[in-house]
């Protein structure tokens, strides 16, 4: 167990002193205190995978102030923790500071809060919004605080606190073991590479094999998935997750997939920082996401490995790449969005317009409003960008999603994602490629001869309907799934009737217009909502 600290309470103290490590099973006693802590004198710890809590100072015997540590080699990141909480007395009550984060923009001030569960009650559930403040505390140079009041109501449990759901990468593995142990014929894992500390950079490929050897003159097409390049960014494994679960399950969609489509995904670029708990950085401090251009072998190794595959396939004239979709959460946003890229071809960004509309049609949590086309300097180095200009012809995005809700397009609702709200975003981008490989003539709206039903194995759709019966769908969704394979796409419906697709309204205007007319009809000008300034001027009211 770690020596207690000294009483450093003060601003100075409190802002100024380098946080390095994780605490390790470390007491909080008060000031002058001597022995073995007792009953009630909290133990911190966050020395394990994915934890972060770089220091804790006893302000009160009811309130702590809490340190996240920065990102390893970089000081400029502090957003997740991850720790837990022990030795606690029955009822205990006390106030948590967190006092160092680095963003001041945060869903913290449209009601997000943080995620506890316990050792008796394992499943994460959000702290109620009445006892979570944030606010600019002058004790803290006036930055931005995050407080939450909270009542150990057991002495036996050990308290986990998290910013949000974490997804470790021994979580990963363990997943993928379970899939491979499965020996699906379709589905094959390989080792791209190892990173710095000699973690596995895993890419999975999803297909029917006789898509790995396209007949000669022609070419295979390939949606290229990546995650996680952003540690601290759990949501974007939970999608990923969804979108693996459901291609290889026995779905109908899954199956026609497989058939047309050779899937590549790289569920967790970034192993090491995932480990290490960082929010944003690479063991040795890089954000990955800026270095696309010129990744090095050394410094960059699962990105330089990744886009060389990228590079290879795309010279191989047997492969088409024709998606690359990187995954990520957003911190100040709700719900999911995407980012495009803008062309100077016309035609072509029209078409690249087209695959989040759809996505908007299936997916109740998908905004339209949040998406954004853009080509910022800023972005340069990202994979969208980057890949973008690499790739002629692919369509790359950047799929975001909500680190707190999002709301539903059917009832207006803000709705908090869980779990499985995340892994459902998932699976609707996945089904989102049938129908627009559909609008685009390359899979037919006939279902596979392959994924017919036996003759007897399935009564008439009528006949069931006529006992009451409903028809199947995937986890619940009624019959989704055989509309999406059996009824052919209104293209009326993605292009809001308006035709901004297909009928060429505006051969009137130069370019710019068109494009401006385009992001417009679309919805997708890159608006995005405001906040409403929640804070606080004072420190919360201690018990």
């Amino acid at each position: 167990m770690a020596d207690k600290r000294p009483d450093s309470g003060s601003e100075s103290d409190s802002t100024e002193d380098p946080v390095v490590g994780n605490v390790n099973k470390f007491a909080v006693v008060p000031p002058n205190y001597n022995g073995k802590p007792k009953k009630g004198h909290l133990i911190f710890d966050a020395c394990f995978e994915s934890g972060n809590l770089g220091r804790v100072d006893y302000i009160t015997e009811y309130e702590y102030d809490l340190f996240i540590r920065p990102d390893t080699c970089n000081p400029r990141f502090r957003v997740w923790f991850n720790f837990t909480v022990e030795n606690v007395k029955q009822d205990q009550r006390v106030i948590f500071n967190i006092v160092n984060f680095s963003k001041t923009k945060s869903l913290y001030r449209d009601g997000m809060t943080p995620l506890v569960k316990s050792t008796s009650r394992p499943k994460w559930v959000r702290i109620p919004t009445k006892f979570v403040y944030y606010y600019r505390c002058p004790d803290h140079r006036k930055n931005y605080v995050m407080s939450f009041a909270f009542n150990f109501d057991s002495e036996d449990e050990v308290y986990q606190f998290a910013y949000c759901y974490p997804y470790s990468y021994t979580r990963l593995q363990n997943y993928l073991d379970n899939l491979e142990k499965r020996n699906y014929d379709f589905f094959t894992r390989e080792l791209l590479c190892l990173t710095v500390q000699q973690r596995r950079l895993d890419m999975l490929t999803i297909t029917h094999p006789d898509n790995l050897y396209p007949p000669e003159g022609e070419k295979q097409k390939i949606v290229y998935i990546t995650a996680r390049v952003h540690p601290g960014e759990t949501p974007s494994s939970f999608v990923c997750q969804g979108v693996i679960d459901f291609l290889v399950s026995n779905h109908p969609i899954s199956k026609i997939l497989r058939e047309h489509l050779v899937f590549k995904i790289i569920p967790c670029l970034n192993p090491d920082g995932v480990y290490l708990g960082n929010y944003r950085c690479s063991l040795m401090g890089f954000d990955l996401n800026r270095h696309w251009q010129e990744p090095s072998p050394w410094a960059h190794p699962t990105l330089y490995s990744t886009k060389n595959m990228l590079m290879e396939l795309d010279r191989n004239g047997k492969y088409e790449v024709d998606f690359y979709i990187d995954l990520h959460a957003h911190s100040t946003l709700m719900n999911g969005f995407m980012y495009g890229n803008i062309y100077e071809d016309v035609d072509r960004y029209e078409r690249h317009s087209i695959f989040p509309k759809l996505l908007g049609a299936n997916a109740e949590d998908f905004s339209l409003a949040n998406t954004n086309f853009n080509r910022d300097a800023v972005k340069a180095g990202t994979g969208r960008r980057t890949l973008g200009g690499c790739l002629d012809e692919s369509h790359c995005y950047t799929l975001e999603v909500s680190f707190y809700s999002y709301t539903a397009n059917t009832t207006g609702q803000s709705v908090p994602y869980t779990e499985e709200a995340y892994m459902k975003l998932g699976r609707n981008l996945a089904r989102t490629f049938l129908d627009y490989y559909k609008m685009t003539n390359y899979i037919s709206a006939k279902p596979s001869s392959s994924i017919l039903p036996k003759p007897g194995a399935t009564r008439p759709r009528n006949e069931r309907r006529a006992n009451g019966e409903r028809d199947s769908g995937y986890a619940g969704q009624g019959g989704a799934a055989e509309r999406s394979i059996s009824e052919p796409l209104n293209r009326a419906s993605v292009e809001g009737g308006g035709g901004q697709f297909g009928g060429r309204l505006d051969r009137g205007f130069n370019r710019e217009d068109r494009l401006l007319m385009r992001n417009r009809d679309l919805g997708l000008n890159g608006t995005t909502s405001s906040f409403t300034d929640s804070s606080f001027t004072q420190r919360p009211r201690r018990f």
